[in-house]
């Protein structure tokens, strides 16, 4: 008997993937695409259209099984407007830069960090400026279209109900008040507060399943859709299900394309003493919760550094050989300078590179890994990370990496989870916060080498070439 109960839809932003789960929290199938960005009028935008596609063929693969809801969850930082039941527009990708003059006019209207937690963020990754440079444009459409965020535009395309929803506008958006849960000045005083869609939790049940969709995929068109959430606000709810970190200080970092730390304080939080001018901000978690936050580009850096290699950090038979190699990279003193994308991380304005690039492809590996973990200590360090670090995504998979961060954090639990798919799994626990992960947590031991004089020479050559 097919027992697939609830399908979540995760539109990630180097790949999108929709999973159909069981009751009890087991995934019973999953398809995968690749995400394009394509270019209009000169300018990078999502692939709507390519995912829709995409996505009602991969929803039909699923037909058959009694699915009763749907999820979605989608990176932040990106918007869409619906204008009479379509999108107006292609999204903007928030890599996109803005041209120089909007750019300047945008800086000069910012709301302030102490209100929205929002950190100054180049290109289009304030949403803010994506909505301005759109209404600068377009300003006809703006004017008559319904802004949704982008996990809540693919809840609008399952169900034909627009919502906005506070995780995905409290991923640094200039247009969010965390403190307060509601529109920023910003957003109030140009009249883009009552553009957006009505607000809506996470785990609301705003509509059923549209019935063209149910049609042309073989899903119940009684199947609820879900506001749904930002998706690394999706893997922290993952990551409450485990019993080390529910009620409890805690900190929850996601790898992927960014590595974002998220960090569960056992007590309120000044926004104010974020830095914000080293990627710092406030995210805002399924329950409306301020969450101070630090994030670089961890996965893109480290695709940079390995280049033309073939075989990831973090495919398991190449584990113990990365490992062995770490000695030679510390006896060289090979380390990698950031900052590899430019603008973003703790160290924003760093010149990023090799210092005595290694020959041996997997003594680069490896240096790739210990340049993540210096990074992710460093951003760790800015938001006050203690006691217990939970280590979750694509990444967790890198010994050298989590090794490498037990090592750099000896007063901190460094844990894996035995558990995959921490987004999506973080998605269902919205439809039943009781389900728990099958798995439990592993906690990492720490590397066999000392890295103290490593990491201090890491950081005097980085202050050297800033």
């Amino acid at each position: 008997m097919k027992d697939g109960f609830a399908i979540v839809v995760d539109i990630g932003k180097t790949l999108a993937k929709v999973s159909l789960w069981s009751r009890t929290g087991e995934m019973v199938a999953r398809e995968t695409r690749p995400n394009e960005i394509v270019t209009i009028d000169g300018i990078r935008r999502l692939d709507a259209e390519g995912i829709a596609s995409w996505l009602t063929s991969a929803l039909a693969s699923f037909a058959g099984h009694p699915v009763e809801y749907i999820v979605p969850v989608a990176h932040g930082a990106g918007i869409a407007a619906i204008c009479n039941d379509d999108l107006a527009i292609a999204p903007i990708d928030y890599e996109q830069e803005l041209p120089q003059k909007l750019r300047a006019q945008y800086d000069a209207i910012r709301t302030p960090f102490a209100e929205t937690g929002s950190p100054k963020l180049p290109a289009g990754l304030n949403f803010g400026a994506q909505l301005y440079w759109l209404e600068q444009s377009h300003p006809d459409l703006v004017e008559k279209s319904t802004l949704v965020p982008w996990a809540q535009y693919w809840a609008w395309f399952l169900s034909g109900e627009p919502r906005t929803e506070a995780t995905s506008m409290g991923c640094h958006s200039d247009l969010w008040a965390p403190a307060d849960g509601t529109f920023s000045q910003l957003a109030l005083e140009r009249g883009w507060a009552e553009r957006f869609g009505p607000l809506a939790n996470a785990d609301d049940v705003i509509g059923t399943l549209r019935g063209d969709l149910a049609a042309k995929t073989g899903l119940p068109a009684s199947a609820k859709i879900l506001a749904g959430l930002h998706d690394s606000n999706a893997a922290l709810n993952a990551a409450r299900g485990f019993h080390e970190i529910e009620g409890r200080e805690a900190t929850i970092l996601s790898t992927g394309t960014w590595f974002i730390a998220m960090r569960l304080a056992a007590s309120a939080i000044d926004m104010r003493q974020l830095p914000e001018s080293r990627d710092c901000l406030v995210n805002v978690d399924a329950f409306g919760n301020p969450v101070p936050s630090a994030r670089f580009m961890g996965g893109r850096e480290i695709e940079t550094l390995i280049q033309i290699d073939t075989r990831q950090v973090d495919i398991k038979p190449d584990q113990p050989r990365l490992l062995s190699a770490v000695p030679n990279v510390l006896s060289q003193s090979a380390m990698v300078l950031p900052t590899l994308a430019p603008g973003n991380g703790p160290f924003p304005k760093g010149q990023g590179g090799w210092l005595n690039r290694p020959e041996d492809w997997f003594e680069r590996r490896a240096g790739a890994c210990l340049y993540a973990a210096l990074v992710a200590d460093t951003s760790l360090d800015l938001i006050g990370s203690h006691d217990c670090l939970l280590v979750e995504g694509r990444f967790a998979e890198a010994e050298v990496f989590v090794r490498a961060l037990a090592s750099l954090r000896p007063e901190s639990k460094v844990y894996v989870a035995n558990a995959h798919n921490d987004v999506s799994f973080g998605a269902l626990r919205l439809i039943d916060p009781t389900i728990r992960p099958k798995g439990g947590l592993t906690q990492i031991e720490k590397l066999d080498v000392d890295l103290d004089a490593y990491r201090s020479e890491w950081h005097q050559a980085q202050m050297v070439s800033a």
